[in-house]
């Protein structure tokens, strides 16, 4: 099982320059990735936000070894091929360790659907996730891709260049335990980012499902610093992400907790 590192960017780290020192000392420590939260605002009393795609540009030039990635980039309210764009570029410039994580998105947090006049309803964000993951797999290919959904166009056109990674960069899906159908979701894809779970049982299902799917699947799990890890990897989890609460995150408590390295 790898271990990563998994940052709120908000007040003391929503600054690019600093993720991209934290994300280099992680690179130096030991672990084996960086994950940023993905958000335009935040309730309060979180203050200032940065962007995570122009903070992962700049770890990725800081670091040489550690994945890199969004965890989670809300689909519907991105536009797919922007997405794409900025994907393989991230690839590229991070040497192929960029993984690409995504989901539904919450307007809880901060009213950051509802006070851009983005949609709030779950079921048509859904319905936008699952065809937006369909036509950016398609752009990500490298292949044609001839596109007419409900939600999406993408009218005869190929992307070039390519992912640096071969085979493709991976994309993770968020779910939120014991909800069902983001575990379908992900399980078309390349791993499942589970939310809200504790216990190492609720992998059962989970990895049983993985398994039959003849290729490889990441299960990725979070918990706090200093935690035991040894039960989500006995359990089947492949990556554990040490989480920072959002509200009393500092640079301190994120330093120390990569100072000490992987659990």
């Amino acid at each position: 099982m790898r271990h990563g590192v998994f940052l709120p960017i908000f007040d003391e780290l929503a600054d690019p320059a600093t993720l991209a020192r934290l994300a280099a000392r992680a690179d130096d420590r030991g672990w084996d990735g960086m994950f940023l939260w993905d958000h335009v605002v935040y309730r309060p009393p979180v203050r200032a936000v940065t962007d995570p795609w122009i903070a992962l540009a700049a770890m990725a030039v800081a670091t040489e070894r550690i994945a890199l990635g969004p965890m989670v980039t809300p689909l519907a309210r991105r536009r797919p091929w922007i997405v794409a764009r900025q994907a393989v570029a991230l690839d590229h410039l991070s040497g192929g360790r960029f993984v690409l994580g995504l989901g539904l998105g919450l307007d809880s947090s901060g009213g950051e659907l509802s006070r851009f006049g983005e949609e709030t309803d779950d079921r048509r964000r859904a319905a936008m996730l699952d065809e937006g993951l369909d036509l950016l797999a398609g752009l990500l290919s490298a292949e044609a891709v001839d596109h007419r959904g409900e939600h999406y166009q993408a009218r005869d056109v190929r992307f070039l260049p390519g992912t640096a990674r071969p085979g493709g960069l991976p994309i993770w899906v968020a779910g939120r335990w014991p909800n069902r159908r983001p575990v379908e979701r992900a399980l078309r894809h390349d791993g499942l980012f589970l939310i809200d779970t504790d216990d190492p049982a609720d992998l059962a299902g989970i990895t049983q499902q993985a398994a039959g799917l003849g290729r490889p699947f990441d299960i990725v799990v979070e918990g706090w610093p200093g935690e035991a890890t040894d039960d989500w990897a006995a359990a089947g989890a492949t990556w554990w992400l040490a989480r920072f609460d959002a509200f009393d995150v500092s640079v301190a408590s994120v330093e120390a907790a990569i100072d000490a390295g992987p659990s």
